[in-house]
């Protein structure tokens, strides 16, 4: 598969409507008590295309990324990207497979290049690079690597502050990161980090009462450490 609409089976014109309908029937052919229990990374990538396509604001995201990005590219991108030893390739590499549904390789020729050490934002252009990363962290997220996650949202957050690219999608990023610290960042991290994380989320531009929020936790956390 190319891309969620090829997943899916369907245009990239299709209405709401036919991405809804779409979807169910892949999913009763991917169900486990159908298609058994080695399809279930099959159906997690079927939910995903769904979630992104499903949702205007998503889906334009997506749509945005794909053609400026592949369409610089031949049939073969993958197979030259895959030759090539140099930084900005390996860039390239990782978001090539993100948006061509290959997550988990996307994730290991991050690693291989050094994982949060690799400055994806040196070697592609900005607009590649913000939805590269975006892209990048939810996959992340998705398997339990929140911490990893967190660092390159809150990166590409900041950039967003500093000249907006995402524009109607940021309440999006906003409200993907806070979850992330509510429900799924703490458990990953020590006391001196998570302190670290909250001063961070204080530079984000978040409203007053999601920085009391933020500072509360600190304090809360500053008690536990000198006890």
């Amino acid at each position: 598969m190319n891309n969620h609409y090829d997943l899916l089976g369907i245009s990239i014109g299709a209405s709401s409507s036919e991405i809804k309908k779409a979807f169910r029937e892949r999913a009763k052919q991917l169900h486990p008590d159908i298609a058994g229990s080695e399809r279930a990374e099959a159906m997690r990538k079927l939910i995903g295309a769904y979630e992104i396509l499903s949702n205007p604001e998503r889906r334009f995201e997506y749509d945005r990324a794909y053609s400026r990005f592949i369409k610089k590219c031949g049939f073969d991108y993958r197979v030259w990207l895959n030759e090539q030893d140099d930084p900005q390739s390996q860039a390239k590499l990782i978001f090539f497979e993100l948006l061509h549904l290959e997550e988990e390789k996307a994730i290991a020729v991050w690693r291989k290049n050094g994982g949060l050490d690799f400055h994806i934002e040196k070697y592609i252009d900005r607009e590649d690079w913000m939805d590269c990363q975006y892209i990048l962290a939810e996959e992340l997220d998705k398997r339990g690597f929140s911490f990893e996650a967190f660092k390159l949202l809150a990166e590409i957050l900041a950039e967003e502050r500093r000249r907006p690219y995402f524009k109607l999608f940021t309440i999006e990023i906003e409200n993907y990161l806070k979850n992330m610290v509510k429900f799924r960042l703490k458990p990953q991290v020590d006391g001196e980090t998570w302190i670290d994380c909250m001063e961070t989320m204080l530079g984000l531009g978040f409203s007053a009462r999601d920085e009391k929020r933020f500072k509360r936790s600190m304090s809360d956390t500053l008690v536990k450490l000198r006890a």
